[in-house]
């Protein structure tokens, strides 16, 4: 890895450790945070053992246009319906808003499918965790040696190109399969 990349990942790894995430239901924005269990979320899906939380908008954190980001998240919202597993929406930003986008909060889905959807959509992290563990970074990378330690985060060193992504969601589709 370049000096130049490692230092975009670990500026990258200390957003995403400091960022915002939440997830809906029933019109309320409900917190995520890592390092922390998400008890309110396993309460409403208690049948669920796994959860974690993506997005498709600006692959590997390179800004593109909104129309671009929201055909990619259309796409993936589709993909989540084929799934067939129960999600919600999700948001992420900074805490100061200078940057936001939409995710999905997924149930169940095996690491394979969930970690081939990151990829497929060019995600540098996202979240995962088993029901009554703490909620992880997962970094679609390998740990850049000048990164800090971080509790609760994984390197998976894989890392996806960012890509614009091909077809669109059906319309009427609204991805509130029940709990």
């Amino acid at each position: 890895m370049s000096l130049q990349n490692d230092l975009r990942i670990a500026t990258l790894l200390d957003a995403y450790y400091a960022a915002e995430y939440r997830w809906e239901l029933d019109g309320e924005w409900r917190q995520l945070r890592i390092g922390q269990t998400a008890a309110e979320l396993e309460a409403f899906f208690p049948k669920c053992k796994r959860f974690g939380l993506l997005s498709a908008w600006d692959p590997q954190s390179i800004p593109r246009a909104d129309s671009v980001n929201r055909r990619a998240d259309e796409a993936l919202h589709t993909a989540l319906i084929a799934s067939g597993l129960p999600f919600r929406p999700g948001f992420c930003s900074a805490p100061n808003r200078s940057w936001r986008e939409p995710s999905w909060v997924v149930m169940d889905m095996t690491d394979v499918d969930f970690d081939g959807l990151a990829l497929r959509y060019g995600q540098l992290g996202t979240l995962a965790w088993q029901r009554g563990q703490p909620v992880r970074l997962r970094m679609y990378a390998a740990q850049p040696l000048t990164a800090k330690p971080r509790d609760f985060v994984d390197w998976t060193g894989r890392i996806a190109p960012a890509r614009a992504p091909t077809g669109t969601a059906p319309s009427g589709k609204t991805g509130a399969p029940t709990r």
